[in-house]
């Protein structure tokens, strides 16, 4: 398949499963029909890049479903001036769609290799706002924050109090799976001063936060390699 196609099959992605199912932030839709899906998985995925589902990316992990990434980062209701943590890098893709809008993005992953590859397709697509991380996401960057907006791209057992801290107390937003490693709801954390309020947006479910303030890599559970709305 030919750039031009992988193009064609983007710009049916925004329309059918983004603007098609409510996603109404038109840099978050222009994000995602510009970066090339297709580029962050494994050549054996590559058909089905731009289908509406999750696919595996090695080392146990999966690249999210579009939908999914396009309604956690419309969550964050990014401005251009915004300073962004994502936890989780996987194999980029959320990251240099977190990049396209965003100022600055700072993307921890706890596996060496994985991070090894989003630097290289990050790097391909020519994403220069991002510094990549590997360590133990669930304590964030402290001696980075505050951030606007924090994005956790794995489910946690609870928000962890880490990430809260480090939001900016001038209404930083936090989007995160929290629940069992079957399942997980999507929350939205937003501060303001010494105050969090929290929303519930949807079902999901992620790959396990494994780390100080998730799960511990013990209690892993395979059978949670996906995430879904």
């Amino acid at each position: 398949m030919d750039e031009t196609q992988y193009a064609q099959q983007r710009l049916q992605m925004v329309q059918q499963q983004l603007r098609g199912r409510g996603i109404r932030d038109e840099r978050v839709l222009e994000a995602m029909k510009r970066v090339p899906r297709h580029l962050f998985v494994p050549e054996a995925e590559r058909a089905a890049a731009y289908e509406d589902c999750a696919l595996p990316i090695g080392n146990g992990q999966t690249i999210s479903q579009p939908y999914i990434v396009a309604l956690m980062t419309q969550q964050l209701r990014l401005r251009p001036t915004d300073r962004v943590l994502e936890i989780g890098t996987g194999s980029g893709y959320q990251t240099a769609i977190l990049c396209a809008i965003a100022r600055e993005v700072f993307s921890i992953e706890r596996d060496r290799e994985l991070a090894q590859v989003a630097a290289r397709n990050l790097a391909q697509i020519g994403c220069q706002n991002v510094e990549l991380y590997v360590g133990d996401g669930s304590q964030g960057l402290p001696d980075m924050a505050p951030f606007d907006a924090i994005l956790v791209t794995a489910g946690a057992p609870a928000v962890p109090a880490p990430l809260l801290t480090q939001l900016s107390p001038e209404g930083g937003r936090l989007v995160i799976p929290v629940g069992r490693q079957r399942g997980q709801r999507l929350e939205l954390h937003v501060r303001n001063g010494d105050r969090w309020s929290k929303r519930q947006l949807a079902a999901v479910r992620f790959v396990p936060l494994i780390g100080r303030h998730g799960f511990s890599a013990s209690d892993q559970d395979d059978t949670a390699s996906e995430s879904h709305g």
